[in-house]
Parts: structure tokens; C-alpha cells; sequence
């Protein structure tokens, strides 16, 4: 309640006339929370509140400026104390893109999403963002031995198993960076976008953001962990992209097959680390709220190592600790 006071107080220092109510707005995995500012006139604007010694400020207003200069919906900042660890923000509304799917076009709704990532895409330089390197997508890939099959499955790999999971994350990280590089947004998909009156889709939770593959935010928009499409579908919003891309002169592969299998690639890389997030959460966090999502994020998984050759034995390892689980 302290904290909130604070907020409150420091609210009212920017508006000393405007009387508000101030109500929660959302909530996300890490330390961050937001609260809904309604005034007088019925005008909102959103609260972040941040606590520094959890949570810095700086990469969130750095990479919002970015992708504001880039034309894209983000909230707008008005005001930030980083001491604090407050940010006054635009409001984008109550409807995320997972609602919206629900009652609106899927088909535009993507197309939008996908323009406004192109959008960010060619604002890409090099130097301003971190890269998303070896280190960092490996750091990624170990979540998955330590929380998902270690904490949460409760399961040792064996010699044999941890070697061919060592060779089938070689084939991962070589393809991945390989792949040609922009600006990630890193959870680019349903929850994190608004859907809005104008400039759809607005943008959210991109303070992660980094310079690496070019298909991994498209992996996380069309192999969704919270909502699935047919693969026919995500085919129908996946080459249109692709062919604006190239037509906007971005490094997408020339060859459609070969870009498909980028992504491919690229989605078993998220999805081996989401798991392991997943799995982090509720075994470190106490937040269970993420396990119900885990089936689909493994279904993408099976389906990806069914396809690939070089993902063969990650399948038979899957399936192994499948056996081992029914046993138990």
C-alpha cells in the first residue's frame, strides 16, 4: 500500500488540479505493474509502476522512442520518475489481440501486426540494441534441461540423451545465426498487442528488445502460446509478409523454403526456452498460470521436430521422457 501512496502522490503532483481515481490495469511476469488513471473528464492514462530495485526504466523508454520514430503504436510516454520508478503512459485500451481474435478479422488483424513489424524492421541499426547473440539465445536453450525437464518433469538425463540434445542445440544455434538481423521485439504476439481505433496494432512489453533474427518475432505472433491457427492459415499471413518484406528491400532469404525453414527453426529455439520460462515460473515464482499453455507450446514442438531431420533426435528424446512420465 506504500507504493501505492507513492504512485498516488507523485500522480497528483503532475496533475495538482485534476482529481483521478486510480484502479489496476494489469499485472505481467516480472516485478511491473500497472494502474488505470481516470480523471475528471473521463480522459485515462496508464501508470507503470516499476520498482527500481527490480526493474530498470531505461531500456523500456529507449526502445519505445525507437519504435515510435518508427511509426508503430506504443504507448506514448508523458512523464517518468526513474528514481521512483513510475511512468505516465498512454492509454491502449483493454482489448488485447487474443480478445479481438475472437470477433474480428483474423486475417486483418495479422496483416496489420506483420505491417507495423515490417515497420520496425527497417528502422534496424546494428549498434543500438543488444545483440541477440550465442550467448544469450544458449542461455535460452538451458532453461529447458534445468526448469522443464529437471524441475518439472523431475527427470536426469542420461549420458546418451544429453549428447544428442547438445547436438540437436548445435543445428539450432547455427541456424539461427545464420539468419539475417533487425530489431526483436522477443514476445511479439497476442497478449502483448492492443487492438485500437487507429494505427492497430499497439505494442506492448517490447523493453527486452534486441538485434537478432529477423524471423523470431514472427515465430512468436504465428506459433502463438495462447491461441492456435491452422498451419493453412498462418501460410495465408505468413507470405504476404514475406513478400512485403522483400519488396521493402529487408534481408528476408529469397527462397520462400528456405525462409519458412528460418522460422521453423527459429520457433523451436523460442519454444525449447518458453517451456523452460514456463516451468521457471511456477517452480521459482510460485505462478502457476502458465502451465495450461505449456501443451501447445510443446505440440508446436513436437510438430516442428517431426518435419526437420536434423530436430530427429530431439523427438526421440521427447518422446522417451513421454514414456518415462506414463511410467512414473
Amino acid at each position: 500500500m506504500q507504493r501505492q501512496q507513492q504512485l498516488t502522490d507523485w500522480l497528483s503532483s503532475l496533475f495538482p488540479d485534476q482529481p483521478f481515481t486510480l484502479a489496476p490495469a494489469s499485472a505481467d511476469a516480472s516485478f511491473r505493474r500497472y494502474f488505470r488513471a481516470t480523471f475528471g473528464d473521463g480522459s485515462t492514462r496508464v501508470v507503470m509502476d516499476a520498482p527500481p530495485q527490480h526493474e530498470n526504466c531505461e531500456p523500456f523508454l529507449h526502445i519505445g522512442k525507437l519504435f515510435e520514430q518508427a511509426g508503430t503504436h506504443v504507448p506514448h510516454v508523458y512523464a517518468h520518475d526513474l528514481t521512483q520508478g513510475f511512468l505516465l503512459l498512454s492509454d491502449l485500451g483493454n482489448t488485447t489481440y487474443l480478445q479481438a481474435l475472437q470477433t474480428e478479422s483474423p486475417k486483418q488483424l495479422y496483416a496489420a501486426a506483420t505491417d507495423a513489424l515490417i515497420k520496425i524492421q527497417l528502422a534496424s541499426k546494428p549498434d543500438e540494441l543488444p545483440p541477440y547473440n550465442e550467448a544469450l539465445l544458449r542461455r535460452e536453450l538451458d532453461l529447458f534441461p534445468e526448469w522443464y525437464i529437471g524441475k518439472h518433469l523431475g527427470v536426469t538425463l542420461n549420458d546418451k540423451q544429453k549428447v544428442k540434445l547438445e547436438e540437436v542445440f548445435q543445428r539450432i544455434l547455427a541456424n539461427n545465426l545464420t539468419q539475417p538481423c533487425v530489431y526483436v521485439h522477443r514476445d511479439y504476439h497476442s497478449r502483448n498487442l492492443m487492438f485500437v481505433p487507429d494505427n492497430n496494432p499497439g505494442i506492448l512489453d517490447f523493453q527486452d528488445a534486441v538485434y537478432g533474427p529477423i524471423t523470431y518475432d514472427l515465430a512468436s505472433l504465428f506459433k502463438d502460446a495462447y491461441i492456435q491457427w491452422e498451419e493453412a492459415d498462418v501460410m495465408d499471413w505468413l507470405i504476404p509478409y514475406w513478400e512485403k518484406a522483400r519488396k521493402a528491400g529487408l534481408p528476408v532469404r529469397e527462397d520462400f523454403g528456405e525462409f519458412y525453414r528460418d522460422y521453423e527453426m527459429m520457433g523451436v529455439q523460442r519454444h525449447i526456452k518458453v517451456l523452460g520460462i514456463f516451468a521457471r515460473l511456477y517452480h521459482r515464482d510460485g505462478k502457476d498460470g502458465y502451465l495450461k499453455d505449456m501443451p501447445l507450446v510443446m505440440e508446436y514442438l513436437h510438430k516442428a521436430c517431426e518435419r526437420y531431420i536434423d530436430l530427429k533426435p530431439l523427438l526421440n528424446i521427447l518422446l522417451e521422457l513421454n514414456m518415462q512420465m506414463e511410467k512414473a
